[in-house]
């Protein structure tokens, strides 16, 4: 458990492919939203959800952060993650989404190792980048945060770039460890792969 490390889970989306609610789906009798947060408390103290509004989950025993206004995507949970880390007195930040319940275990350890003298760390399977699932160091990305949302880009790859990130990689599974759902066929995939 790192004491330096705050993790900020990213639940804001929508999820129209599969019908809206997507955090509260159930995935083997659970809510993704639960096993979240069960992993994220793994890593650290400092655990806060990111959503559009805070009717948007219900009864869920976390604290709830609403999305930056006028941001739009996973930007705008990260941007109201980061002002939660940074209150919380945390120099580091692990953004995850809900939607990816195969995170592997030691996610934090693997990206701060490899961190170096980069700002960001972002792992990578099967030849792509997984931005959601980022480590972000707390001040670097704040200061540089007004200049990228004066681009008017809103992507999570592009803020890394600007920042400087290094890529980490990761076997591709199976499962995938950063399979995300996104369909109800995701879903149905994912329980196959909980129930092994």
């Amino acid at each position: 458990m790192s004491r330096d490390l705050a993790v900020v889970i990213l639940a804001g989306g929508e999820g129209t492919r599969i019908g809206g609610g997507k955090p509260l789906r159930l995935l083997g009798g659970k809510r993704l939203i639960d096993g979240a947060l069960r992993q994220a408390r793994g890593w650290s103290n400092d655990v806060a959800i990111a959503v559009r509004d805070e009717a948007q989950l219900g009864e869920v025993d976390a604290e709830l952060i609403v999305d930056e206004p006028g941001i739009g995507g996973p930007l705008a949970g990260l941007a109201a993650g980061l002002r939660f880390a940074e209150r919380s007195g945390s120099p580091m930040l692990l953004s995850i989404p809900a939607d990816a319940p195969f995170l592997p275990g030691d996610l934090p350890q693997r990206l701060r190792a490899s961190m170096k003298g980069n700002a960001c760390a972002l792992p990578s399977s099967a030849g792509q980048l997984h931005p959601s699932c980022g480590l972000w160091r707390v001040s670097a990305a704040i200061d540089h945060l007004p200049a990228y949302l004066q681009t008017g880009r809103r992507s999570l790859t592009g803020f890394a770039q600007l920042i400087g990130y290094v890529a980490v990689d990761w076997e591709a599974g199976p499962p995938d460890r950063f399979f995300n759902i996104n369909s109800s066929a995701d879903l149905a995939e994912a329980e196959r792969h909980a129930g092994r």
